[in-house]
């Protein structure tokens, strides 16, 4: 995946760290999880234990959405063949396939075109009875790409507000409980469309914990959150959301507007989830690729969250740390963690999580030290790259470093180092993988 290797790796660790990564991307390929995880034998569609008797349903449909929702659904068209009547995707990632319709649509700015996408699918799921079999793919990115305004919401109004959160240092959380109560879809509100089918949720996670409510914002999930907690996250983070979406969340919080549906809600009796890739899909690729070469490997966590800038400060102290007192393990080694930090934008600079965490990170990495900082999904905010390779030499002037950092400028700064990793839209996500190759021995 990793594209101009020679550039980026000039040393055996560097080298390493890039085969994690390309392990780490390549075990999440939706092809190849399918393969693992799906089969039909004998007219039963088989998901991990479970069976479901592909004759007893009249359809079987296939809906969803994400940047890797197309690439699941070709992989589930060759493993159904025949047996799937048809069915509508969402995507930003396009893949063709002769079964399933595939409709382009932004991210992570909703459009015109995923409202339509949106529309498709709702109108494919209300369709469906108590002998259909629907298949639900999400991924990561299904937030924007599935938008349906809510009530009287608007697009512009949803745009204004996805912006506003992005900015805002929230978490995906509490971005998505916004979200949820927002939307036509979300929030377990096309589960309540699809009742009384049979209902199979299909999972490519990019969250943290890797709770179904919040990948793709849910839309065939219980809903913990409530048009109140949406309320909270605008006031705790500042976001200036339009007239419009604070009035649709107060009205909503007042009775006023249909709540999501909850756990005890007897849509979801005939609803199943299946996890397919998660984070530790890509952290236990990438950690055998280490194994291998001969490495001690620990996962630090694939659960951190917080201010890139802060995380990346971690891990350089962690490479200090095992190099001069052999802790928390003794190198040669390799430390590997996941899971999804967050900028707070204050500078209009070219940047995203991965770099800033990276260009952090390579203010005090150790010699010898690499610390490799991706989003598996190629995309690593505004950057216009996956995230970062770095060094104890990448830095050579620290004060211009952070103002770059404060600029939220950390790409430009990398890509004039030739540290950006580029892998270009990778076909799958399931969050941020880090790589932090520790070979000097003590």
């Amino acid at each position: 995946m990793v594209r101009d290797r020679d550039v980026l790796a000039p040393t055996p660790a560097h080298e390493l760290a890039l085969d994690c990564i390309d392990a780490g991307i390549a075990a999440a390929q939706p092809e190849r999880v399918v393969r693992e995880r799906v089969t039909v034998d004998e007219g039963t569609l088989r998901i991990d234990d479970a069976a479901y008797e592909l004759d007893e349903y009249a359809e079987v449909v296939l809906v969803g959405g994400g940047k890797a929702a197309a690439g699941v659904a070709a992989a589930l068209v060759d493993v159904l063949d025949d047996r799937l009547t048809g069915g509508v995707v969402v995507t930003n990632d396009p893949v063709a396939t002769d079964r399933v319709q595939v409709i382009e649509a932004s991210h992570p700015v909703p459009d015109e075109r995923g409202v339509e996408g949106a529309s498709r699918v709702r109108k494919r799921v209300a369709a469906a009875d108590a002998d259909t079999l629907l298949l639900a793919v999400f991924t990561g990115g299904g937030s924007a790409l599935l938008s349906a305004p809510a009530g009287g919401l608007s697009l512009s109004d949803l745009q204004s507000v996805t912006d506003e959160l992005l900015e805002s240092g929230a978490s995906i959380e509490s971005t998505n409980a916004v979200r949820k109560h927002c939307s036509a879809l979300k929030g377990g509100r096309l589960a309540r469309a699809a009742a009384p089918a049979q209902v199979v949720m299909l999972l490519f996670s990019d969250v943290v914990g890797d709770d179904t409510a919040v990948i793709a914002s849910g839309p065939t999930a219980p809903d913990p959150t409530t048009f109140a907690d949406a309320l909270a996250v605008l006031d705790e983070y500042g976001v200036d959301a339009p007239d419009a979406v604070r009035e649709h969340l107060e009205r909503g919080a007042a009775g006023d507007e249909a709540e999501t549906p909850t756990a005890d809600d007897a849509v979801f009796d005939r609803v199943d989830t299946h996890v397919l890739a998660t984070g530790w899909t890509a952290i236990e690729a990438a950690r055998e690729t280490a194994s291998d070469a001969g490495y001690e490997t620990m996962v630090l966590s694939s659960h951190i969250e917080g201010e890139a800038r802060e995380v990346g400060t971690i891990h350089a102290a962690i490479a200090t740390e095992v190099i001069e007192t052999g802790n928390p393990i003794e190198p040669p080694a390799v430390v590997f963690s996941g899971g999804e930090t967050t900028v707070t934008v204050e500078g209009a600079g070219r940047g995203g999580p991965n770099s800033e965490v990276a260009l952090s990170a390579a203010r005090d990495l150790p010699n010898g030290a690499v610390l490799a900082s991706v989003d598996t999904d190629g995309e690593d905010g505004r950057s216009g790259a996956a995230g970062g390779l770095v060094d104890g030499d990448t830095v050579t002037d620290v004060k211009t470093a952070t103002a770059a950092l404060a600029a939220n400028d950390a790409a430009t700064y990398l890509d004039g180092r030739d540290c950006l990793v580029r892998t270009g839209r990778t076909g799958t996500n399931v969050n941020d993988l880090r790589v932090l190759v520790v070979p000097t021995d003590r």
